[in-house]
């Protein structure tokens, strides 16, 4: 996992980029649509063939996916449905990506690829889950060797290197993206230690031969 002090250098990065739009119309949630369609080209572009240039595409889709988030705390414009956008929008640019390497793959009859591929994507969008069903029950869940920028750096390598070792980098991936699920599922089962949520009483139906009978 990237550290904090990598991540702050480039938020500080970032900022200093963005910089000039801070007096603009352009919101940050401007910039999560743009980075959105850089990714869907970026997938286009991988799923033409040219796999090594989506690998510089999908680094350059990476760095500038930092850029709402900077602008929104330069601007003083961070809000709840930001974060809920960016993270939805993340969410379908790496299924973008995910189905520009299927369509590649599936022209070149390549089975080991489309198999590892889907584990990772699956993978992935269950690292997303745990810790969005974690901090729906108010803990913290953010451990794990393979979160978002990890992945997006590790595939962008694995195309940059050309098709033939994409495919073992994707299987990489997928081990190491199941390890962090794994990793957030034993976090959050230390966190709770096992214990009890409090549910509150619902009524439940029961169905007899003549009708159908409301119980407490």
């Amino acid at each position: 996992m990237i550290n904090a002090r990598i991540q702050a250098w480039g938020r500080r990065l970032a900022g200093y980029i963005v910089a000039p739009l801070a007096a603009s119309r352009i919101s940050p949630n401007m910039l999560t649509v743009a980075g959105l369609f850089l990714s869907l080209f970026t997938a286009a572009v991988i799923a033409a063939g040219h796999v090594s240039i989506g690998g510089g595409l999908l680094l350059f889709a990476g760095i500038f996916d930092m850029f709402d988030g900077a602008l929104a705390r330069l601007t003083g414009k961070s809000t709840t449905f930001g974060a809920f956008f960016d993270s939805t929008l993340d969410r379908i640019a790496e299924a973008g990506i995910g189905l520009g390497l299927l369509w590649y793959y599936n022209q070149h009859h390549n089975q080991f690829g489309a198999t590892v591929l889907y584990l990772m994507i699956v993978g992935s969008l269950m690292i997303s889950y745990a810790r969005a069903r974690a901090e729906g029950l108010n803990l913290e869940c953010k451990v794990g060797l393979m979160a978002r920028p990890e992945r997006v750096i590790a595939l962008a390598i694995g195309l940059l290197l050309g098709p033939a070792v994409t495919p073992w980098v994707l299987a990489v991936l997928a081990l190491t993206t199941w390890g962090t699920v794994l990793q957030r599922i034993m976090h959050v089962w230390r966190q709770t230690e096992g214990s009890s949520i409090d549910r509150p009483n619902r009524p439940r139906l029961s169905l007899s031969k003549r009708n159908r009978v409301l119980l407490p």
